[in-house]
């Protein structure tokens, strides 16, 4: 069967069906705006309120330096025979690093041997002379006892005269032995200054080898071979030293801790220590401060220990210490783009179960550079507002979307 539409009763046909679709687009349209989806609320970024441990931590840049650095000079004036170190020389405590020829104090010790044989001849002669009076005196002693003795024995058999002289000849014999008794402690004080002399002498010939005080690395280098070392005793001339020597096994961080930190430095405190150049951490510890605030940078003088057994650091280098000021194991935390401050309050916006914004007063202590401690006001698990809230009300319905924050690394206050 063929159906046959004349144009008019297809015009009207057209004008029907537009009609129908511009009644179901109003129709959508009204069911758009209806208050069923009203009621949803509009989107807003939350995080989850935690506990966590949180510290507030000081970064302080500063320079490494040796833990000890010095001139080493020479005690006594002298050429350089013979040097043993350069630029880069590692050395031990002790280690010979050049040897002076001092002719004067070689010639010096010759002499005090010389004196020492002297005054060690000196002791043998008094020793002899001592031995022989010690003799003399027993004769003549033996010789008066008996005159004497027969004397009072045999009275008349022996002359007074005899035995008085016998007598004297027994007390001159004695001193003499006296005598030969201090010769002989002379000639000893005598050898034991001789030998005091050349134990003085020696000593000063022994700092012709310049020996190194600690163990470390030479770092200058200022003399030569055959260069005349003048006495670094010595005030009156311009004392040039042989070479600087830098311990390298353990460095000091000199940072200045400004005066609103300084109740929380201790020591034993780990530091971290980061040196960009060598894109690597490496621990340390406070190991000391003045125990003052200085009245013109108002800060203390504080010194970190950062032990180097590989012998990676050097000095010079530009290091960043990080220090933790306080810590706490467990506490509340909230992000800080959570956080608003109204005047004298600080508030936060919370999304509780019903969906509906409560903003909430709160109370917060340690503060990161990214969250911050709630000392009251928020419970563990609760929802806090972090995204932009310019528009948001108290009761406001919205619909929470939880959002990952990211920490930024290295964030903390810097000075």
């Amino acid at each position: 069967m063929n159906l046959k539409i004349s144009i008019p009763l297809l015009s009207v046909l057209i004008v029907i069906f537009a009609g129908a679709l511009a009644s179901c687009g109003n129709g959508v349209k009204a069911s758009a705006s209806s208050p069923s989806v009203a009621a949803e609320g509009i989107s807003v970024g939350v995080a989850k309120v935690g506990r966590k441990p949180l510290g507030r931590k000081l970064t302080v840049s500063s320079e490494l330096v040796p833990f000890q650095e010095i001139d080493v000079y020479a005690k006594e004036s002298g050429y350089v025979k013979k040097l043993d170190v350069d630029y880069g020389t590692r050395v031990k405590a002790g280690q010979v690093m050049a040897v002076l020829e001092i002719p004067e104090l070689e010639s010096q010790l010759q002499q005090d041997d010389a004196a020492i044989k002297n005054a060690s001849d000196q002791i043998t002669h008094a020793q002899h002379d001592l031995v022989r009076a010690q003799a003399q005196y027993n004769a003549l002693h033996l010789q008066y006892e008996r005159l004497s003795g027969v004397s009072k024995s045999k009275p008349g058999l022996v002359a007074q005269q005899e035995v008085d002289d016998a007598q004297g000849k027994d007390l001159a014999a004695e001193a003499q032995v006296e005598a030969s008794k201090s010769s002989l402690e002379a000639a000893q004080s005598q050898l034991a200054v001789m030998q005091a002399k050349r134990k003085h002498d020696q000593d000063l010939y022994d700092y012709s080898k310049i020996t190194a005080p600690f163990a470390g690395v030479v770092t200058q280098r200022f003399a030569n071979l055959g260069a005349l070392m003048q006495a670094g005793t010595s005030s009156s001339t311009q004392a040039m030293p042989l070479v600087r020597l830098s311990q390298d096994d353990l460095f000091r961080l000199v940072i200045p801790v400004p005066e609103s930190y300084v109740r929380y430095i201790k020591i034993g405190d780990p530091v971290s220590v980061m040196v960009p150049s060598l894109n690597r951490t490496f621990p340390g510890k406070v190991a000391r401060f003045s125990v003052d605030v200085k009245e013109d940078t108002r800060t203390m003088h504080t010194e970190v220990d950062v032990a180097n057994p590989n012998k990676l650091l050097i000095p010079g280098l530009y290091a960043e210490a990080t220090i933790t000021l306080d810590q706490k194991a467990s506490v509340v935390a909230v992000p800080l783009q959570a956080v608003e401050h109204e005047g004298d309050r600080t508030v936060v916006d919370v999304v509780p179960p019903s969906g509906k914004i409560e903003v909430r007063r709160v109370t917060l202590g340690i503060q990161t550079a990214t969250e911050a401690e709630v000392i009251s006001g928020l419970q563990d698990g609760e929802l806090v507002v972090v995204s932009d809230r310019s528009g948001l009300k108290a009761g406001e319905e919205v619909r929470p979307k939880v959002i990952e924050l990211v920490e930024y690394q290295g964030q903390e206050e810097k000075q």
